[in-house]
């Protein structure tokens, strides 16, 4: 049995996935969250032989914290499944994990093949890490898509926002729980062809995920203001 299991969040990412799952490394068992697609993602995964589990609440959050609940490994990956992943790159981060160098080890895209964010999610992510290095002293250079922990440290976070959100309160609490978060450089290549980002694809969802990373800075900072008083 692995001890590693690769969640890949998705919707409607039935052309990326035909590409990227016979890419997988062995000793990674892939575990697809299909969060109310239209296209074939469930049906494509499995004949790859990945473990399908279907999570009807919409949102990101929703989608990672199904794949955390389905998983059974004692660690797991992260990952977007659009193809501008290389899954090869999950192995050094579980290195880390494994040999207990880090609690979290996160992926910061270095953009290959002409492949870059639209200029709206490099603002947004830079100004969201500048605030929790204000908060917590942890300095990243990027909000990582692709990341490795212990399942169970995971859990116990008890991340709760489901949607766009999620990587930022999952980032906050890590910190304030003292964790030691590590950040290696991974390719970012290209979307796959004919797919389309659910963020920075269009302005309502970079609108959308600005104001889920906003609503979870603020409820993170009243958080420490209550726990300042108590």
């Amino acid at each position: 049995m692995t001890d590693c299991q690769l969640i890949l969040p998705c919707r409607d990412e039935e052309t990326a996935l035909r590409a990227l799952l016979p890419t997988v490394p062995a000793g990674l068992d892939v575990i697809v969250v299909d969060n109310g697609s239209v296209d074939r993602t469930s049906e494509v995964a499995r004949a790859a032989g990945a473990e399908v589990v279907a999570e009807h609440e919409p949102g990101y959050g929703a989608a990672v914290q199904a794949g955390l609940a389905a998983a059974t490994a004692r660690y797991v990956a992260v990952m977007d499944g659009d193809g501008s992943f290389d899954p090869d790159d999950v192995l050094p981060l579980l290195a880390l994990v494994r040999d207990g160098e880090a609690d979290l080890a996160m992926g910061r895209r270095v953009a290959v093949d002409g492949a870059r964010p639209p200029w709206p999610a490099r603002v947004g992510n830079a100004l969201v890490l500048e605030v929790v290095r204000r908060r917590t002293g942890v300095r990243l250079r990027d909000l990582g898509p692709l990341r490795v922990a212990r399942r169970t440290d995971l859990l116990a976070l008890d991340v709760r926002d489901r949607r766009y959100g999620y990587p930022v309160e999952l980032l906050d609490r890590a910190a304030r729980a003292g964790w030691r978060i590590v950040e290696r450089d991974v390719d970012y290549h290209p979307r796959t062809p004919g797919t389309r980002s659910k963020v920075s694809g269009s302005l309502r969802g970079t609108a959308l995920a600005a104001r889920d990373f906003i609503r979870v800075l603020l409820l993170s900072s009243r958080l420490r203001d209550r726990e300042g008083r108590a």
